[in-house]
């Protein structure tokens, strides 16, 4: 079984809006939402890898990002251990520097069911944290 672990960025603005992208119809988990980042390579740390991941996808630098959430997931082909950092100072403007679809969208209005299942508890976090 493929064994990942994967570096994500909610990014927050003052709004208290996030930054969503979606996932390309060719990805595992197509065409679902997501928070942008991606898989930490061997000799990153998670904060070097979403600082990479931000800069590939979204353009962006994140300036201070927090610890949000650490969890496993196992989808029936890979076991996943997501570190998911809260970005609420950046360099730059966000937007889908690999030609996927992003926009802004309120946090309450965040809809568990258009993200891959095991961004599920985040959302319900993210929610209680307006």
């Amino acid at each position: 079984m493929k064994t990942l672990q994967i570096a994500v960025g909610i990014i927050r603005n003052q709004h208290h809006e996030i930054f969503i992208t979606q996932r390309a119809a060719d990805a595992h988990m197509a065409n679902k939402l997501e928070f942008p980042g991606g898989k930490i390579e061997a000799g990153e740390t998670p904060e070097q890898a979403l600082s990479r991941e931000l800069q590939e996808e979204v353009g962006i630098v994140p300036v201070n990002a927090t610890l949000f959430e650490k969890l496993e997931y196992r989808f029936p082909d890979r076991h996943v251990t997501l570190w998911f950092w809260l970005v609420e100072s950046w360099e730059g403007e966000p937007w889908g520097k690999e030609g996927q679809p992003g926009t802004w969208i309120a946090a309450d209005a965040l809809d568990a069911e258009d993200f891959p299942p095991a961004n599920e508890p985040v959302i319900a976090k993210l929610k209680q944290t307006l």
